[in-house]
C-alpha cells in the first residue's frame, strides 16, 4: 500500500498543458508522468518530469494530455468522476486488460472511447470499508488526446473473443450491500 503518493504501475510519456504550469503559457509540452498524490476531497494529483530536469507535483488530470493537440475543452468533471477520499491506494496494470479499448462515461454522460492504463484502488479509508462505496479508479488514454479516471461502473471494455455487447451500458447489475467473512 501506498500513503499519499507513490509511482505509476509504468511511466507515461504525456504533453503538459502550460496554463497550469507557467508564468507565461506557452501550449502544450512533453513531460514524463512518473507519479500520483492522494489528497482527500482534491482530485488525484499527477506528477511530472519536464524536459528541463524539473519536477512538476500535484498537476490535475485534465492538465495533462496524451498528444500535443488534444479535445480543448476539457475540464476537472470530464477527467474525474470522484475525488480522493484518503491517503491510501495501491496502483497495479490488470494485465488482462493491458491495451484493451474501453468507452468511459465521463460527466453529463460523454462517453469516449480509450485504452486502459492502469488501475488506483484506495484502501485504509471508510468509504472503501464500506462494501456499497468501495471503488477502484481505472485510468483511461482516450481517444481526443486526454485522460480520464473512472470508476468501474463507467466504464465498459472489449474483449473482443469474450464481450458480446455493442457498447451498449449495462443497467442489470445492482451494487454490494454487504462483506463476506469465512470465520
Amino acid at each position: 500500500m501506498n500513503t499519499f503518493l507513490g509511482s505509476l504501475p509504468k511511466h507515461q510519456y504525456v504533453w503538459v498543458d502550460t496554463q497550469f504550469t507557467h508564468r507565461e503559457p506557452i501550449g502544450f509540452i512533453p513531460a514524463v508522468w512518473f507519479g500520483l498524490v492522494s489528497h482527500p476531497g482534491r482530485m488525484w494529483g499527477c506528477n511530472v518530469l519536464f524536459e528541463n530536469g524539473a519536477i512538476y507535483r500535484n498537476l490535475p488530470l485534465h492538465a495533462l494530455a496524451n498528444q500535443p493537440g488534444p479535445e480543448k475543452n476539457w475540464d476537472e468533471r470530464l477527467a474525474q468522476r470522484w475525488n480522493c477520499y484518503g491517503t491510501g491506494w495501491s496502483a497495479t496494470e490488470y494485465t488482462y486488460f493491458k491495451g484493451y479499448k474501453c468507452n468511459a462515461r465521463c460527466a453529463n454522460d460523454v462517453s469516449v472511447q480509450g485504452i486502459y492504463l492502469f488501475t488506483v484502488a484506495p484502501v485504509g479509508d471508510g468509504f472503501s470499508e464500506s462494501p456499497d462505496q468501495s471503488k477502484e479508479f481505472t485510468f483511461v488514454k482516450l481517444i481526443n488526446g486526454r485522460f480520464t479516471v473512472q470508476p468501474t461502473d463507467y466504464l465498459i471494455f472489449e474483449d473482443k473473443s469474450f464481450t458480446t455487447h455493442q457498447w451498449e451500458w449495462p443497467r442489470v447489475f445492482k451494487r454490494q450491500t454487504q462483506t463476506y467473512s469465512c470465520e
